[in-house]
């Protein structure tokens, strides 16, 4: 099986989350990721899979989780970097441009965010999603300046087509202490 594909589902409801995770685990051969509550009192499930079964888990999870839904996805082919920098364990040794998108949506921001690694040559270096942040999610990524700058208005632009962007920065030249305050 390709399991370069992922869907999400997120919802307002930590109950309707069990029978979601259950309806998108029972329709398709799908692998679980995550499936947890976060931040705010929402609950979040991510399966892995070939688009086929990703696609189809989450249309039965958005049937199951009816009035539940905030925002889902499936991204057919997640660039490879994504899962590292959601598990945290993406470690930067140098700290280039530092870009920043903020989401209030964990959906919107994973989108976001494979849209910034595959706009331009940055590296991620974190996706952290909703737990201690009131329910909102960020992406942090280093490079140039120039594609520091090209990735954060692609991550962006796909956050706020959603209207989720909280803010984007882009940092120059920051300073090195900041690397070892995201790691």
């Amino acid at each position: 099986m390709a399991d370069n594909s992922i869907g999400l589902i997120e919802l307002t409801s930590i109950a309707a989350g069990f029978e979601t995770c259950d309806a998108m685990l029972k329709a398709a051969g799908v692998v679980l990721v995550l499936s947890r509550s976060i931040c705010s009192g929402k609950y979040m499930v991510m399966v892995r899979g070939d688009v086929a079964a990703v696609g189809a888990s989450v249309a039965a999870g958005i049937a199951a989780a009816r009035f539940s839904v905030i925002d889902s996805f499936v991204i057919p082919n997640l660039h490879e970097s994504v899962f590292p920098a959601l598990s945290g364990s993406n470690k930067v040794e140098t700290l280039e441009a530092l870009g920043i998108v903020e989401s209030f949506s964990v959906a919107a921001l994973i989108e976001g965010a494979d849209a910034a690694v595959k706009a331009a040559n940055v590296e991620l270096i974190e996706i952290r999603l909703a737990m201690a942040l009131g329910g909102k999610a960020f992406v942090t990524l280093t490079g140039d300046v120039a594609a520091v700058q090209s990735a954060v208005e692609a991550g962006a632009r796909v956050v706020g087509e959603k209207g989720m962007l909280v803010n984007k920065v882009v940092i120059p030249h920051p300073r090195p202490e900041l690397l070892n305050e995201m790691i």
